[in-house]
């Protein structure tokens, strides 16, 4: 066991400082609703960005990019386009300044805004209710198991279990040590509320950034000592064709197994159809999880966007630092690793197999504390995602409209202990990360995209069509993997998302449209571009001055201008890691020219305060 006492107590500190600060924030958090759910719209974009990137740096995520990068090196900076990861450039560039100006408290209540409230209206709202539950408990059971794999390497059972007075089976050691971090979690998040989440990930993101600075000095160390990588021709080139023309057979044969297994071939087109996916599910916005929240508790719809650019800034840099500085010791030093199980070799085990052998104690204390505190970050925002829409949306809407402070407090508790106790169960029937992430990006959430692009963008679009089209669809994303065995979900993708774009359109068209009196205030309220024209007509009908949105062209160009700049700075510490000085100043210089346009084209522009 390589953890030491000093390692310990990095860890116990830790979590001791973030149990302090639920306690400090609790009084706060009491004022009233706003304040527990959303910080009560007082903290700085860039403290609420720094939080947001801080929950999206999560073990189980860092886990799999790490493992992809070791399998297809660097051409796996495009991977992320799956989840996708440059849906934070179109929330940066105009979709967080939409969804701030409803000033509402979660995505449910968005609904009532863009649907109203009457009788007819109520299914999108039930639906994105039961739609925001099961995404953030399938996120939490997500971490939950991330974590617990992550430890059991660093902490092996049989040096455990003696001192436990009960006994528990091996196979359930992860659980065991899920559970105990997930408690700590859930104390600090359920007495503080939003503002203890934030000031939490404060101190994990900095831990961080130092983490991921160090690992990465050490392994350009050892790179830089070796000469070269044991890697295939193509491995570190950031450009592909149709196929992947990556060979392992002269390095590590197993891999060629795990690339064949993953069925990314032919990558070209797995590629178009990752791009196509990523821009309709960034055109429908975010899902009701921590990341919208994190939104809604920004000062002003020019901080939320703010906020959103924040999280590109701070996020992939130190992400990607830490991913291939790892990633590089684990190419070197392969043989000295035990990543197999059960005679089969476990890609995801890279990770912690590296920072348990080459990080020096204290030191892999506070990289323990880092992806630990990433872990708890991720489940806390998410925790109190969920708590917002339990509260929110269903105890204060149907239950008891006129509860005061005190009761709100209580039902947030008691809803939040039955949250994370349903997460935890959810975790013992979760095979692995990246079964978990396979089914709930590329399957689930496939059935939520027609709906959610719909009802940004086309005025006829009701509420009957926004549960016809999510209905349709995650029925249809839940049957398609029996459907479709062993096919990667990405390439049914189309059929999910044809068959609820035809429910979202069919249920729209057969019942009657939004009253406009909605229509009309949510269109000037949130201001949004699209197949909006007999709104606009009526609306400059009453108000003659009224000027409808017309940045689509710009907001797009932006969009693949931030495109290009998340990009390179993404690979720029890649490149920077593995000593490709010409790499790393082409990228150097990408970046500094988007940054420019943006400023320009981007920055000047947002709306003010």
């Amino acid at each position: 066991m390589k953890i030491k006492p000093v390692d310990f107590l990095v860890i116990i500190a830790y979590l001791i400082l973030v149990t302090v600060i639920g306690i400090i924030l609790k009084k706060q958090a009491q004022k009233s609703k706003n304040d527990y759910m959303l910080g009560g719209r007082s903290m700085p974009f860039w403290m609420l960005g720094i939080s947001n990137a801080s929950g999206m740096f999560d073990i189980s995520g860092t886990v799999w990019m790490v493992s992809i990068m070791f399998i297809y090196g660097v051409k796996s900076i495009w991977l992320p386009w799956l989840w996708p990861v440059f849906n934070q450039i179109f929330m940066m560039v105009y979709l967080s300044i939409w969804l701030r100006r409803s000033n509402v408290s979660t995505g449910a209540e968005w609904m009532l805004t863009r649907f109203g409230n009457k009788k007819d209206a109520l299914p999108s709202h039930k639906t994105i209710i039961a739609f925001a539950l099961l995404s953030c408990l399938g996120f939490m059971a997500y971490g939950f198991i991330g974590l617990g794999k992550f430890i059991e390497i660093f902490i092996p059972w049989r040096f455990v279990q003696p001192y436990l007075p009960f006994a528990i089976a091996p196979e359930y050691a992860a659980h065991f040590y899920g559970v105990i971090f997930t408690l700590f979690t859930v104390f600090y998040s359920l007495l503080g509320g939003m503002k203890s989440i934030v000031w939490a990930d404060m101190i994990h993101y900095a831990i961080m950034v130092f983490v991921s600075v160090v690992i990465a000095i050490i392994a350009m160390t050892a790179l830089y000592n070796a000469r070269s990588l044991p890697v295939p021709i193509g491995w570190n080139n950031i450009l592909f064709g149709k196929e992947l023309g990556l060979d392992w057979s002269a390095h590590i044969p197993e891999v060629n197994e795990k690339i064949r297994a993953n069925g990314f071939s032919p990558f070209g087109y797995f590629f178009a159809l990752m791009t196509a996916k990523g821009i309709l599910a960034s055109l429908a916005g975010p899902v009701p999880s921590y990341d919208m929240q994190k939104i809604l508790s920004a000062k002003s719809p020019r901080e939320a966007a703010l906020m959103s650019m924040i999280v590109n800034v701070v996020l992939l840099p130190t992400r990607y630092l830490l991913i291939i500085g790892v990633t590089i010791l684990g190419l070197l030093f392969y043989k000295d690793l035990n990543i197999s199980i059960a005679d089969k070799t476990d890609f995801e085990r890279i990770l912690p197999a590296v920072l348990n052998t080459y990080i020096p104690p204290g030191l892999l204390g506070l990289v323990l504390v880092g992806l630990m505190g990433a872990f708890m970050g991720t489940f806390a925002g998410t925790f109190n995602a969920a708590q917002a829409y339990l509260v929110n949306d269903i105890y204060l809407k149907s239950f008891n409209p006129k509860a005061n402070n005190k009761q709100i407090s209580t039902m947030n508790y008691l809803l939040g202990l039955a949250v994370v106790t349903i997460s935890i169960l959810l975790g013992f029937l979760a095979k692995d990360v990246n079964t978990i992430l396979q089914w709930i990006v590329s399957a689930l959430f496939g059935g939520y995209i027609a709906s959610n692009v719909l009802k940004w963008h086309w005025w006829r679009f009701n509420s009957s069509g926004f549960f016809w089209g999510m209905f349709s669809g995650i029925i249809c994303a839940l049957a398609a993997p029996y459907i479709f065995p062993g096919t990667v979900p990405l390439f049914y993708f189309p059929i999910i998302l044809l068959i609820s774009t035809i429910g979202a359109v069919a249920g729209s068209l057969l019942t009657p449209a939004t009253d406009f009196d909605t229509l009309k205030n949510f269109y000037k309220t949130v201001r949004p571009w699209g197949f909006w024209g007999p709104v606009t007509a009526v609306v400059q009908a009453e108000d003659p001055l009224f000027v409808p949105n017309r940045n689509f062209g710009w907001d797009m160009f932006n969009v693949l201008v931030g495109i290009a700049a998340q990009t390179s700075i993404t690979a720029l510490p890649v490149f920077l890691v593995l000593l490709m000085p010409t790499q790393t100043a082409i990228a150097a210089i990408i970046l500094a020219v988007s940054i420019l346009i943006l400023w320009k084209t981007w920055y000047q522009k947002l709306p003010d305060n």
